[in-house]
């Protein structure tokens, strides 16, 4: 329920990212190239209907796996809600799912600010993620939420702000999301972050951000 607000869901991890955070606890499925073929996928979901009635689309990055829209195609097919989890980088590809009716909801990383973005994702790709972020914003026929993952090495609690203020002059009305990354010795990551120190003040947070903050504890 957590992982698709409403649904019972499986989760199809998609191998491949078009970004490299640091706090990803998913390097085996950005840096591989999957091991188990559609057609298996197709298969399972056709052995579980009448048992679960959504899938989400997660990776790595959904969005950059090639196959993407003719997987949510199929996948619509044999009767199931689809929710994406997706960076933002691909504007091109959310909207062809947005077009086809091939997705019922969509989580969108906001992973840093404008001037953190490169540091936090390793990429310069910000215009690409406001694009989508303004797609998504610009529509209301498929519910969508902003989430950030916080880290006290990469952003402090002016970015969250700068975040929360950003999604409120696009328009954006739902519940913003903070998760702490989850790093240390037993939690291998794609980079070398320290454990966090650091209690985040959600209170204080959400007095300055116009919009309401939530924490997905871990």
């Amino acid at each position: 329920m957590l992982d698709f607000p409403g649904r019972t869901a499986c989760i199809v991890w998609l191998a491949g990212c078009n970004m490299r955070c640091g706090y990803c606890h998913n390097p085996q499925i950005v840096l591989g190239k999957g091991t188990i073929p559609t057609n298996a996928v197709l298969a399972f979901l056709q052995r579980r209907r009448g048992l679960l009635d959504g899938v989400v689309l997660s990776g790595g990055e959904a969005t950059a796996w090639p196959g993407l829209i003719g997987l949510a195609t199929q996948v619509k097919a044999l009767g199931f809600a689809i929710k994406l989890d997706t960076n933002g980088l691909r504007p091109d590809v959310v909207e062809q799912l947005l077009a086809r009716g091939l997705v019922d909801y969509i989580a969108l990383d906001y992973k840093a600010p404008p001037h953190r973005f490169a540091a936090v994702t390793g990429t310069k790709a910000y215009r690409r993620f406001s694009r989508t972020l303004d797609l998504l914003c610009a529509q209301n026929a498929v519910p969508f939420e902003a989430r950030t993952t916080i880290h006290d090495a990469l952003m402090d609690e002016a970015d969250i702000v700068t975040i929360a203020s950003d999604l409120h002059n696009r328009g954006y009305r739902g519940d913003y999301t903070l998760q702490p990354a989850i790093t240390g010795r037993d939690r291998p990551t794609l980079g070398a972050l320290p454990p966090q120190t650091k209690e985040w003040d959600l209170a204080g947070l959400q007095a300055q951000s116009p919009v309401r903050l939530q924490i997905r504890q871990p």
